[in-house]
Protein backbone atom coordinates (compact mmCIF):
# COMPACT_ATOMS: atom_id res chain seq x y z
CA UNK A 1 0.00 0.00 0.00
CA UNK A 2 0.77 3.48 -0.92
CA UNK A 3 1.27 6.24 2.07
CA UNK A 4 0.39 9.27 0.29
CA UNK A 5 1.84 11.21 3.39
CA UNK A 6 5.49 11.31 1.60
CA UNK A 7 5.34 12.11 -2.00
CA UNK A 8 8.85 12.08 -3.88
CA UNK A 9 8.75 13.67 -7.84
CA UNK A 10 11.33 13.20 -10.44
CA UNK A 11 11.33 15.25 -12.88
CA UNK A 12 13.16 13.55 -15.80
CA UNK A 13 12.19 10.38 -18.02
CA UNK A 14 15.64 8.70 -19.04
CA UNK A 15 17.25 6.75 -17.27
CA UNK A 16 18.63 8.00 -14.17
CA UNK A 17 15.05 8.64 -13.22
CA UNK A 18 13.64 5.43 -14.04
CA UNK A 19 16.52 3.92 -12.21
CA UNK A 20 15.99 6.70 -9.05
CA UNK A 21 11.94 5.54 -9.08
CA UNK A 22 12.92 1.98 -9.12
CA UNK A 23 15.58 2.36 -6.35
CA UNK A 24 12.95 4.06 -4.17
CA UNK A 25 10.86 1.01 -4.14
CA UNK A 26 13.47 -1.42 -3.67
CA UNK A 27 14.88 0.80 -0.52
CA UNK A 28 11.38 0.32 0.75
CA UNK A 29 10.01 3.94 0.22
CA UNK A 30 6.08 3.25 0.31
CA UNK A 31 5.29 6.81 -0.30
CA UNK A 32 4.13 7.94 -3.36
CA UNK A 33 6.77 8.37 -6.80
CA UNK A 34 5.93 10.10 -9.52
CA UNK A 35 7.82 10.24 -12.32
CA UNK A 36 7.22 13.50 -14.69
CA UNK A 37 8.71 13.22 -18.57
CA UNK A 38 7.88 15.53 -21.31
CA UNK A 39 8.29 12.75 -23.91
CA UNK A 40 5.68 9.98 -24.44
CA UNK A 41 7.69 7.42 -24.53
CA UNK A 42 8.22 5.19 -21.21
CA UNK A 43 11.50 6.11 -19.89
CA UNK A 44 14.47 5.11 -21.79
CA UNK A 45 18.26 4.70 -22.11
CA UNK A 46 20.14 6.97 -25.04
CA UNK A 47 23.14 4.36 -26.17
CA UNK A 48 21.14 2.27 -29.01
CA UNK A 49 19.70 5.66 -30.14
CA UNK A 50 23.08 6.35 -31.69
CA UNK A 51 24.49 2.08 -31.34
CA UNK A 52 21.87 -1.06 -32.04
CA UNK A 53 18.50 0.68 -32.69
CA UNK A 54 20.21 3.24 -35.39
CA UNK A 55 22.28 0.49 -37.00
CA UNK A 56 18.82 -2.10 -37.63
CA UNK A 57 20.09 -4.35 -35.46
CA UNK A 58 18.03 -3.76 -32.23
CA UNK A 59 14.15 -3.36 -31.94
CA UNK A 60 13.31 0.14 -30.90
CA UNK A 61 11.76 -1.53 -27.45
CA UNK A 62 15.64 -2.60 -26.66
CA UNK A 63 15.57 0.95 -25.57
CA UNK A 64 13.05 0.88 -22.64
CA UNK A 65 14.58 0.66 -19.07
CA UNK A 66 11.59 -1.06 -17.86
CA UNK A 67 8.53 -2.66 -19.56
CA UNK A 68 5.42 -0.53 -19.54
CA UNK A 69 3.50 -2.75 -16.77
CA UNK A 70 6.50 -2.44 -14.47
CA UNK A 71 5.74 0.84 -13.50
CA UNK A 72 2.07 0.29 -12.44
CA UNK A 73 3.04 -2.73 -10.57
CA UNK A 74 5.40 -0.82 -8.90
CA UNK A 75 3.06 1.91 -7.77
CA UNK A 76 4.88 4.51 -10.02
CA UNK A 77 2.77 7.26 -11.35
CA UNK A 78 3.61 8.16 -14.37
CA UNK A 79 3.24 11.87 -16.55
CA UNK A 80 4.13 11.27 -19.42
CA UNK A 81 4.11 14.27 -22.34
CA UNK A 82 3.83 16.58 -19.97
CA UNK A 83 6.59 19.04 -19.34
CA UNK A 84 7.38 21.11 -16.22
CA UNK A 85 7.05 24.45 -16.39
CA UNK A 86 8.42 25.92 -13.00
CA UNK A 87 9.38 24.91 -9.15
CA UNK A 88 7.74 26.61 -7.10
CA UNK A 89 10.51 26.08 -3.85
CA UNK A 90 8.41 27.64 -1.51
CA UNK A 91 5.49 25.63 -1.95
CA UNK A 92 7.43 22.90 -2.41
CA UNK A 93 5.40 22.08 -5.95
CA UNK A 94 6.04 21.37 -9.43
CA UNK A 95 3.90 22.92 -12.06
CA UNK A 96 3.07 21.53 -15.36
CA UNK A 97 2.09 22.56 -18.97
CA UNK A 98 -1.50 22.26 -18.02
CA UNK A 99 -1.15 24.59 -15.11
CA UNK A 100 -1.50 21.95 -12.31
CA UNK A 101 0.65 21.33 -9.69
CA UNK A 102 2.02 18.36 -8.10
CA UNK A 103 3.34 18.32 -4.36
CA UNK A 104 6.87 17.12 -3.29
CA UNK A 105 8.91 16.37 0.02
CA UNK A 106 11.81 15.32 -2.19
CA UNK A 107 12.28 16.58 -5.76
CA UNK A 108 14.95 14.32 -8.08
CA UNK A 109 16.08 16.77 -10.88
CA UNK A 110 16.86 14.25 -13.67
CA UNK A 111 16.28 16.18 -17.19
CA UNK A 112 19.11 15.86 -19.13
CA UNK A 113 20.63 17.46 -21.97
CA UNK A 114 20.02 18.70 -25.03
CA UNK A 115 21.30 19.06 -28.23
CA UNK A 116 23.55 22.03 -29.20
CA UNK A 117 22.39 24.05 -32.72
CA UNK A 118 24.90 24.88 -35.30
CA UNK A 119 24.49 28.77 -35.73
CA UNK A 120 24.45 29.25 -39.51
CA UNK A 121 22.10 29.65 -42.34
CA UNK A 122 20.08 26.80 -43.78
CA UNK A 123 19.50 25.05 -40.22
CA UNK A 124 16.29 25.30 -40.86
CA UNK A 125 15.75 23.08 -43.78
CA UNK A 126 14.11 19.69 -43.48
CA UNK A 127 17.14 17.69 -43.99
CA UNK A 128 18.77 18.97 -40.58
CA UNK A 129 18.85 16.63 -37.89
CA UNK A 130 20.24 16.06 -33.96
CA UNK A 131 20.79 13.22 -32.35
CA UNK A 132 18.90 12.94 -28.50
CA UNK A 133 15.97 11.16 -28.14
CA UNK A 134 13.69 8.51 -29.48
CA UNK A 135 11.93 10.06 -31.86
CA UNK A 136 15.22 11.41 -33.02
CA UNK A 137 16.33 7.88 -34.20
CA UNK A 138 12.95 6.56 -35.24
CA UNK A 139 13.46 9.65 -37.92
CA UNK A 140 17.66 9.78 -38.71
CA UNK A 141 17.12 5.23 -38.74
CA UNK A 142 14.76 6.41 -41.86
CA UNK A 143 16.67 9.28 -43.32
CA UNK A 144 19.90 6.33 -43.04
CA UNK A 145 18.18 3.98 -44.55
CA UNK A 146 17.21 5.97 -47.63
CA UNK A 147 20.51 7.58 -48.06
CA UNK A 148 21.44 3.85 -48.34
CA UNK A 149 19.13 3.05 -50.82
CA UNK A 150 20.06 6.12 -53.34
CA UNK A 151 23.87 6.86 -52.69
CA UNK A 152 22.49 9.79 -50.81
CA UNK A 153 25.46 11.75 -48.62
CA UNK A 154 24.96 12.55 -44.78
CA UNK A 155 27.21 15.23 -43.71
CA UNK A 156 28.03 14.94 -40.50
CA UNK A 157 28.96 18.36 -37.98
CA UNK A 158 31.00 17.19 -35.25
CA UNK A 159 33.86 13.78 -34.87
CA UNK A 160 33.01 13.41 -31.48
CA UNK A 161 31.27 9.87 -30.29
CA UNK A 162 27.72 10.31 -31.49
CA UNK A 163 29.25 11.75 -34.42
CA UNK A 164 31.64 8.97 -35.11
CA UNK A 165 28.38 5.99 -33.83
CA UNK A 166 25.86 7.75 -36.46
CA UNK A 167 29.26 7.63 -39.24
CA UNK A 168 29.54 4.08 -38.43
CA UNK A 169 25.56 3.36 -38.35
CA UNK A 170 25.29 5.64 -41.82
CA UNK A 171 27.92 3.51 -43.77
CA UNK A 172 26.11 0.06 -42.20
CA UNK A 173 23.05 1.70 -44.70
CA UNK A 174 25.29 2.28 -47.76
CA UNK A 175 25.27 6.13 -47.32
CA UNK A 176 27.69 8.46 -48.64
CA UNK A 177 29.76 10.21 -45.32
CA UNK A 178 31.53 13.39 -44.90
CA UNK A 179 31.89 14.22 -41.45
CA UNK A 180 33.73 18.00 -40.97
CA UNK A 181 35.80 18.65 -37.55
CA UNK A 182 37.27 21.82 -36.22
CA UNK A 183 40.00 19.95 -34.51
CA UNK A 184 42.56 17.87 -36.46
CA UNK A 185 41.55 14.32 -35.17
CA UNK A 186 38.39 12.90 -34.35
CA UNK A 187 37.75 12.78 -30.01
CA UNK A 188 40.32 15.53 -29.66
CA UNK A 189 39.42 16.94 -26.60
CA UNK A 190 38.36 13.40 -24.92
CA UNK A 191 41.09 11.29 -26.10
CA UNK A 192 43.75 13.50 -27.24
CA UNK A 193 46.08 13.58 -30.87
CA UNK A 194 47.98 10.42 -29.74
CA UNK A 195 44.48 8.16 -30.02
CA UNK A 196 42.49 10.21 -32.33
CA UNK A 197 44.35 9.12 -35.19
CA UNK A 198 43.12 5.60 -34.67
CA UNK A 199 39.64 6.54 -35.34
CA UNK A 200 40.23 8.55 -38.01
CA UNK A 201 41.99 5.79 -39.67
CA UNK A 202 39.50 3.14 -38.77
CA UNK A 203 36.24 5.10 -40.14
CA UNK A 204 38.35 6.14 -43.51
CA UNK A 205 39.14 2.22 -44.46
CA UNK A 206 35.22 2.50 -44.02
CA UNK A 207 34.92 4.93 -46.60
CA UNK A 208 34.26 7.94 -44.21
CA UNK A 209 35.81 11.60 -45.51
CA UNK A 210 37.06 13.34 -42.60
CA UNK A 211 37.36 17.54 -43.35
CA UNK A 212 39.34 18.39 -40.33
CA UNK A 213 40.34 22.29 -39.21
CA UNK A 214 37.31 23.47 -40.16
CA UNK A 215 33.88 24.68 -39.59
CA UNK A 216 30.68 24.70 -41.61
CA UNK A 217 29.55 28.22 -42.14
CA UNK A 218 26.26 27.89 -44.66
CA UNK A 219 23.74 24.62 -45.53
CA UNK A 220 22.59 25.39 -48.90
CA UNK A 221 19.03 24.57 -49.89
CA UNK A 222 16.53 24.27 -52.45
CA UNK A 223 12.82 24.36 -52.08
CA UNK A 224 13.52 23.33 -48.37
CA UNK A 225 15.65 20.25 -48.97
CA UNK A 226 19.64 20.37 -48.10
CA UNK A 227 21.82 20.09 -50.97
CA UNK A 228 25.05 20.88 -49.98
CA UNK A 229 27.22 22.16 -46.60
CA UNK A 230 29.83 24.82 -47.07
CA UNK A 231 32.88 25.12 -44.83
CA UNK A 232 34.70 28.35 -43.84
CA UNK A 233 37.75 26.99 -46.17
CA UNK A 234 36.04 27.73 -48.93
CA UNK A 235 34.58 24.23 -50.03
CA UNK A 236 31.17 22.80 -50.84
CA UNK A 237 29.94 19.34 -49.86
CA UNK A 238 27.51 17.56 -51.31
CA UNK A 239 24.46 16.36 -49.01
CA UNK A 240 21.45 15.63 -49.19
CA UNK A 241 20.92 15.49 -45.28
CA UNK A 242 23.04 17.10 -42.30
CA UNK A 243 23.69 15.66 -38.82
CA UNK A 244 24.66 18.69 -35.95
CA UNK A 245 26.88 16.55 -33.24
CA UNK A 246 28.24 19.59 -31.84
CA UNK A 247 27.98 18.23 -27.99
CA UNK A 248 24.82 18.63 -25.74
CA UNK A 249 24.28 21.95 -23.05
CA UNK A 250 22.87 20.46 -19.71
CA UNK A 251 18.78 21.26 -19.40
CA UNK A 252 18.89 23.84 -16.69
CA UNK A 253 16.06 26.35 -17.29
CA UNK A 254 14.00 24.64 -14.25
CA UNK A 255 16.60 25.13 -11.79
CA UNK A 256 18.23 27.86 -12.87
CA UNK A 257 14.49 29.77 -12.92
CA UNK A 258 14.24 28.23 -9.24
CA UNK A 259 17.10 29.90 -7.97
CA UNK A 260 19.55 26.80 -7.53
CA UNK A 261 23.03 26.87 -7.77
CA UNK A 262 24.02 26.55 -11.18
CA UNK A 263 27.71 25.49 -13.07
CA UNK A 264 28.72 28.48 -15.02
CA UNK A 265 29.41 27.20 -18.76
CA UNK A 266 32.73 28.03 -18.62
CA UNK A 267 33.44 25.27 -16.39
CA UNK A 268 31.00 22.19 -17.83
CA UNK A 269 27.96 24.30 -16.88
CA UNK A 270 24.85 21.91 -14.50
CA UNK A 271 23.39 21.96 -11.72
CA UNK A 272 25.42 22.40 -8.82
CA UNK A 273 25.04 19.51 -6.23
CA UNK A 274 27.72 18.35 -3.61
CA UNK A 275 28.74 14.47 -3.49
CA UNK A 276 25.64 13.68 -1.71
CA UNK A 277 23.87 14.54 -5.44
CA UNK A 278 22.14 17.69 -3.38
CA UNK A 279 21.20 21.23 -4.81
CA UNK A 280 21.81 24.09 -2.76
CA UNK A 281 18.11 23.24 -1.89
CA UNK A 282 17.89 20.48 0.79
CA UNK A 283 14.74 19.20 -0.92
CA UNK A 284 15.84 19.40 -4.00
CA UNK A 285 18.62 16.79 -5.83
CA UNK A 286 19.94 16.07 -9.29
CA UNK A 287 21.22 13.02 -11.12
CA UNK A 288 22.50 12.30 -14.81
CA UNK A 289 23.68 14.71 -17.32
CA UNK A 290 21.92 17.73 -15.60
CA UNK A 291 24.11 16.88 -12.79
CA UNK A 292 27.70 18.64 -11.31
CA UNK A 293 28.84 16.76 -9.10
CA UNK A 294 31.85 18.02 -6.73
CA UNK A 295 33.46 14.16 -7.16
CA UNK A 296 34.90 13.24 -3.97
CA UNK A 297 37.95 10.91 -5.50
CA UNK A 298 38.76 13.45 -8.12
CA UNK A 299 38.67 16.67 -6.02
CA UNK A 300 36.71 18.63 -8.60
CA UNK A 301 33.19 19.44 -9.64
CA UNK A 302 32.19 16.98 -13.20
CA UNK A 303 29.44 16.53 -15.14
CA UNK A 304 29.38 13.57 -16.50
CA UNK A 305 27.29 12.79 -20.05
CA UNK A 306 27.34 9.11 -20.28
CA UNK A 307 25.32 6.02 -19.75
CA UNK A 308 26.88 4.62 -16.82
CA UNK A 309 26.28 8.08 -14.95
CA UNK A 310 22.85 8.20 -15.72
CA UNK A 311 22.81 4.28 -14.40
CA UNK A 312 24.25 5.00 -11.00
CA UNK A 313 23.66 8.68 -10.30
CA UNK A 314 19.91 7.97 -10.38
CA UNK A 315 19.84 5.13 -7.60
CA UNK A 316 22.96 6.97 -5.58
CA UNK A 317 20.35 10.15 -5.55
CA UNK A 318 17.41 8.05 -4.53
CA UNK A 319 19.25 6.78 -1.78
CA UNK A 320 19.99 10.19 -0.35
CA UNK A 321 16.16 11.46 -0.93
CA UNK A 322 15.74 8.50 2.07
CA UNK A 323 18.36 10.20 3.78
CA UNK A 324 21.13 7.55 3.47
CA UNK A 325 25.09 8.47 3.53
CA UNK A 326 26.06 8.89 -0.16
CA UNK A 327 29.06 9.81 -1.21
CA UNK A 328 28.82 9.44 -5.33
CA UNK A 329 32.61 8.95 -6.55
CA UNK A 330 32.00 6.52 -9.63
CA UNK A 331 35.06 6.43 -11.53
CA UNK A 332 33.63 7.95 -15.26
CA UNK A 333 32.80 5.28 -17.28
CA UNK A 334 31.55 5.28 -21.20
CA UNK A 335 31.56 2.72 -23.87
CA UNK A 336 31.70 2.96 -27.84
CA UNK A 337 30.66 0.74 -30.53
CA UNK A 338 31.90 1.20 -34.64
CA UNK A 339 32.39 -1.57 -37.00
CA UNK A 340 34.27 -4.12 -35.57
CA UNK A 341 35.95 -1.62 -33.08
CA UNK A 342 34.82 -1.81 -29.27
CA UNK A 343 35.95 0.13 -26.54
CA UNK A 344 35.21 1.25 -22.42
CA UNK A 345 37.03 4.37 -21.43
CA UNK A 346 37.26 4.76 -17.53
CA UNK A 347 38.58 7.70 -15.71
CA UNK A 348 39.45 11.47 -16.39
CA UNK A 349 41.98 12.88 -18.13
CA UNK A 350 40.94 16.19 -20.30
CA UNK A 351 43.79 17.90 -22.46
CA UNK A 352 46.48 19.48 -20.60
CA UNK A 353 46.19 17.22 -17.57
CA UNK A 354 48.14 14.18 -18.62
CA UNK A 355 52.59 13.72 -19.34
CA UNK A 356 52.31 10.38 -20.70
CA UNK A 357 50.09 8.09 -22.21
CA UNK A 358 51.28 4.43 -22.13
CA UNK A 359 50.70 1.86 -24.58
CA UNK A 360 49.72 -1.67 -23.74
CA UNK A 361 48.82 -4.64 -26.47
CA UNK A 362 49.10 -4.04 -30.60
CA UNK A 363 47.86 -1.06 -31.64
CA UNK A 364 48.26 -1.53 -35.57
CA UNK A 365 46.00 -4.78 -34.42
CA UNK A 366 43.43 -2.16 -32.61
CA UNK A 367 43.57 -4.80 -29.45
CA UNK A 368 45.15 -2.85 -26.73
CA UNK A 369 44.40 -0.87 -23.17
CA UNK A 370 46.16 3.22 -23.45
CA UNK A 371 46.71 5.04 -20.28
CA UNK A 372 47.20 8.23 -19.70
CA UNK A 373 48.96 9.35 -16.58
CA UNK A 374 50.24 12.50 -14.80
CA UNK A 375 53.40 12.38 -12.49
CA UNK A 376 52.99 8.14 -13.38
CA UNK A 377 49.70 8.47 -11.98
CA UNK A 378 46.81 6.52 -13.46
CA UNK A 379 44.07 9.44 -15.15
CA UNK A 380 42.25 7.13 -17.12
CA UNK A 381 42.76 4.05 -19.46
CA UNK A 382 40.57 3.05 -22.48
CA UNK A 383 40.53 -0.31 -23.68
CA UNK A 384 40.21 -1.04 -27.31
CA UNK A 385 38.88 -4.97 -27.94
CA UNK A 386 40.04 -5.69 -24.66
CA UNK A 387 37.84 -7.12 -22.62
CA UNK A 388 37.27 -8.07 -18.76
CA UNK A 389 39.82 -5.14 -17.18
CA UNK A 390 37.83 -2.41 -16.36
CA UNK A 391 37.76 -3.05 -12.67
CA UNK A 392 41.20 -3.22 -12.90
CA UNK A 393 41.68 -0.25 -14.54
CA UNK A 394 39.15 1.87 -12.43
CA UNK A 395 41.13 0.24 -9.22
CA UNK A 396 44.59 1.74 -10.77
CA UNK A 397 42.53 5.05 -11.25
CA UNK A 398 41.29 4.82 -7.91
CA UNK A 399 44.87 3.76 -6.01
CA UNK A 400 46.14 7.31 -6.74
CA UNK A 401 49.56 5.40 -6.67
CA UNK A 402 52.21 6.45 -8.84
CA UNK A 403 52.78 2.74 -11.10
CA UNK A 404 55.75 1.39 -13.08
CA UNK A 405 55.24 2.29 -16.50
CA UNK A 406 57.68 -0.53 -18.07
CA UNK A 407 55.24 -3.14 -16.27
CA UNK A 408 52.07 -1.25 -17.14
CA UNK A 409 53.13 -1.55 -20.90
CA UNK A 410 53.73 -5.25 -20.64
CA UNK A 411 51.09 -6.83 -21.46
CA UNK A 412 52.74 -9.88 -20.09
CA UNK A 413 52.25 -7.95 -16.88
CA UNK A 414 48.68 -8.23 -15.19
CA UNK A 415 47.50 -5.44 -14.22
CA UNK A 416 46.60 -6.65 -10.83
CA UNK A 417 50.30 -6.95 -10.16
CA UNK A 418 51.27 -3.32 -11.60
CA UNK A 419 52.44 -2.03 -8.70
CA UNK A 420 53.98 0.86 -7.53
CA UNK A 421 56.70 2.77 -9.31
CA UNK A 422 60.41 2.09 -7.02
Amino acid sequence: MVDAHRTFVIVGGGLAGAKAAETLRAEGFTGRVILIGDERDHPYERPPLSKGYLSGKDKRDSAFVHEPAWYAQHDIELHLGQPVTAIDRAERCVRLGDGTGVHYDKLLLATGAEPRRLDIPGTDLAGVHHLRRLAHADRLRQVLAGLGRDNGHLVIAGAGWIGLEVAAAARGYGAEVTVVEPEPTPLHRVIGPELGQLFADLHAEHGVRFHFGVHLTEIVGQDGMVLAARTDDGEEHPAHSILAAIGAAPRTGLAEAAGLALVDRAHGGGVAVDASLRTSDPDIFAAGDVAAVHHPLLDIRLRVEHWANALNGGPAAARAMLGQEVSYDRVPYFFSDQYDLGMEYSGWAPPGSYDQVVLRGDVGKRQFIAFWLKDRKVLAGMNVNVWDVTEDIQNLIRSGSAVDTEALANPATPLTAVVPAP
